[in-house]
C-alpha cells in the first residue's frame, strides 16, 4: 500500500449535485461565468441558452456532425455530447473567442479567402477542429488535414476549399510564430 493509504477504507465517494439546478462557473474565451444550471445540461445548451454565445451550432445534437466543437482545454470536442458541469475548471474556446472585434484569426480570414463555407452551418465547428490541429502543429501534412477535419460534416461538399484554407491558416500561423494567437488564448 502507498503512503497514506488506510487499509480497509474506501476512498472518499464524490458529493452528487443535483437533480435541481446546482451553481457552477465556466471559463469561456477568456472570462468566467457563473451560471445556475440542471447537471444534465449541456455545454451546447449552456453555450448557447444561457451564455447567448450562438456561433456554436446545434445540427444533429447526436455527435455526429461536428457543427458544435468547441476547444475544451485546446482539445475539439462536441458540446453537445458534453455535460456543462464536466468543463468546470476547463477552459472553453468557442468561435466567438478566435477574433479580437473585427481583427479575425488567420483561420477566419482563409475561409473567407478560399470560400470554404457556404451555408455556414459547419463553419464554426470545422474552424474550431482546425484551431485544436494548428495548435499541435503549424505545418501538418495534408493527412492529418483531412483527419482534423473528418469529425465535422459538411453537406455542401466544401472540403476541397477548407483544406485550402487550412493550408493557407497554417502558413500565417507558422509565419507568426508563438505570435499567432489572438483573442482566444487559452
Amino acid at each position: 500500500m502507498g503512503a497514506g493509504a488506510n487499509p480497509g477504507q474506501h476512498p472518499p465517494e464524490e458529493v452528487a449535485r443535483g437533480p435541481g439546478k446546482v451553481p457552477i462557473q465556466l471559463h469561456v474565451n477568456g472570462a468566467l461565468y457563473y451560471l445556475e444550471i440542471e447537471p444534465r445540461r449541456t455545454l451546447l445548451d449552456a453555450l448557447r441558452l444561457d451564455l447567448h454565445l450562438t456561433g456554436t451550432k446545434r445540427v444533429c445534437n447526436m455527435g455526429q456532425c461536428g457543427a458544435c466543437t468547441v476547444l475544451l482545454d485546446g482539445k475539439a470536442i462536441y458540446s453537445c455530447l458534453t455535460l456543462a458541469i464536466e468543463c468546470e475548471g476547463c477552459q472553453i474556446l468557442t468561435i466567438e473567442g478566435l477574433s479580437d472585434g473585427d481583427n479575425l484569426d488567420p483561420i477566419q480570414r482563409a475561409f473567407i479567402e478560399h470560400d470554404a463555407f457556404q451555408c455556414g452551418f459547419c463553419t464554426p465547428g470545422q474552424i474550431m477542429a482546425v484551431r485544436a490541429l494548428l495548435e499541435r502543429s503549424t505545418n501538418p501534412p495534408p493527412e492529418e488535414i483531412r483527419r482534423a477535419v473528418s469529425g465535422n460534416l459538411c453537406r455542401c461538399g466544401s472540403y476541397l476549399r477548407i483544406f485550402k484554407a487550412v493550408e493557407t491558416a497554417a502558413r500565417v500561423y507558422a509565419e507568426q510564430g508563438s505570435g499567432w494567437r489572438q483573442g482566444g488564448n487559452l
